[in-house]
């Protein structure tokens, strides 16, 4: 069976995304704010961790998104939502061991640069206040280019940011009028500039295949138009189509996104491009310069995997502030209240606003460990990890995969061959211990 084929009969295969293990469908309320404290309270103040800042504000809706956020053109909304972010980092920091150091710091969204310049020194103050951040910490914030001034960039910089991301998804002004997202080359362009002249440095950008309206020229285009940009990282995700979630992504017309087919050719349209204008493949969905600090992790085999993707964050304890976000720690994953209002009640009343979570175990620390390894390299050696764990290697069912060429096995070594990329996580899924009982509720892999 040919590539193309093999791909195909695969695409629609609902399999997660493993920026986690176990995965979210897997979340309990048994995993309370009590639970969190006593979790945050173990942790090793010798050891630095990263620190995640969620803001669900926009200024304007798009319709593709499957982010928690909400859109507001009122100032008084987002000034509420921060002082209550503060308190929150007041709350989670009296509950650590120590005063801890911070290897990586990450605002996302919405649009968290939808924060003043003014309110972003702020934030950025408490922070400090109450942690270390360690010389050569990345900073970085996601921004929206058609509202992102001279002055936003410089107090970035001001702040210490650097890096910035933006979810361009595509340049075709024929997909961006489908997705209710306006956004001329030019914008960004001008954005970036600004980012540069300011000393931010490093940035990214996000690319969507999949959506309405779109074609695999029109995707190569896109591609190609977001390489002139220079940016040094690339993330290409396939536009996860989920009404019944997302109530807003009802406005997308059904009859305009593209058949398992026009998907894969826009996908590999855009890797053609990336490819060609010198980026390096990572993982299964990002793109880097071979300068930047992700193509040398993957070099490193230093590279990790959590709920924002690719990283080259060394810390192993990720700890999350607003509404929605995550927190990664040693003894399990825990998530704050989704909805605003009752994420703030919680802070309020002087509560870690956890809504729900998991324990891990041993053996889905182990399980994780292979299926991470497997989603950024490529390839994993599930018995040396199995000893290095002290556990048996688990069972995994990989003869339909192995027969089909998606894996093949070197001695005790699995990997996904380059050509099969898109469909690591079919091999990641087999070593999930819980996957049978959540599948449904997972997107396609192409």
């Amino acid at each position: 069976m040919s590539r193309r084929a093999t791909l195909l009969r695969h695409a629609n295969a609902r399999t997660p995304r493993y920026t986690s293990y176990p995965t979210a469908p897997h979340f309990h309320e048994g995993v309370d704010g009590a639970v969190m404290e006593r979790w945050l309270g173990a942790l090793d103040p010798a050891r630095p961790v990263s620190l995640y800042v969620h803001v669900p504000y926009c200024r304007s809706l798009c319709w593709y998104c499957g982010c928690n956020t909400r859109a507001t053109t009122r100032a008084e909304p987002v000034a509420a939502y921060l002082e209550r972010l503060l308190k929150e980092l007041e709350l989670t920091a009296a509950r650590l061991p120590g005063r801890m150091a911070i290897s990586h710091f990450a605002m996302g969204g919405g649009t968290p640069a939808i924060l003043s310049p003014d309110q972003i020194s702020r934030l950025m103050d408490a922070v400090r206040a109450r942690f270390d951040l360690l010389p050569g910490a990345e900073l970085s914030i996601e921004i929206d280019p058609r509202h992102f001034t001279r002055a936003d960039a410089v107090g970035l910089a001001r702040n210490g940011f650097t890096r910035a991301s933006t979810g361009v998804q595509s340049f075709d002004p024929a997909v961006q009028a489908a997705i209710n997202r306006i956004q001329p080359w030019e914008l960004a362009a001008i954005a970036f500039d600004r980012l540069r002249e300011a000393g931010v440095g490093a940035i990214n950008i996000d690319l969507l295949y999949g959506l309405p309206r779109q074609s695999a020229a029109s995707a190569r285009a896109s591609a190609e138009a977001a390489a002139d940009l220079a940016p040094d990282r690339l993330a290409v995700f396939g536009y996860a189509h989920v009404p019944h979630m997302m109530a807003h992504q009802r406005l997308i017309r059904d009859e305009e996104l593209p058949d398992a087919r026009s998907r894969l050719d826009q996908a590999d349209a855009m890797e053609d491009a990336l490819l060609a204008a010198g980026y390096q493949a990572i993982g299964i969905d990002h793109y880097a310069l071979p300068g930047d600090s992700m193509a040398r992790a993957l070099k490193a085999r230093t590279l990790k995997r959590n709920f924002q993707g690719y990283t080259t964050d060394p810390s192993d304890v990720l700890i999350g502030l607003g509404a929605s976000a995550i927190s990664a720690l040693p003894h399990g994953y825990v998530q704050a209240h989704s909805d605003v209002r009752a994420w703030g009640q919680a802070v309020e009343a002087g509560r870690l606003p956890a809504r729900r979570g998991v324990a891990v175990s041993a053996q889905d620390r182990l399980r994780r460990a292979i299926i991470e390894q497997l989603m950024t390299y490529l390839d994993v050696d599930p018995a040396a990890l199995a000893a290095a764990h002290g556990l048996a290697e688990p069972e995994a069912d990989l003869s339909e995969l192995e027969a089909a060429g998606i894996v093949r096995r070197d001695g005790a070594r699995i990997i996904v061959p380059r050509a099969y990329r898109p469909l690591a996580r079919l091999a990641a899924a087999a070593f999930d211990g819980y996957l049978p009982a959540s599948a449904a509720r997972h997107s396609v892999s192409v």
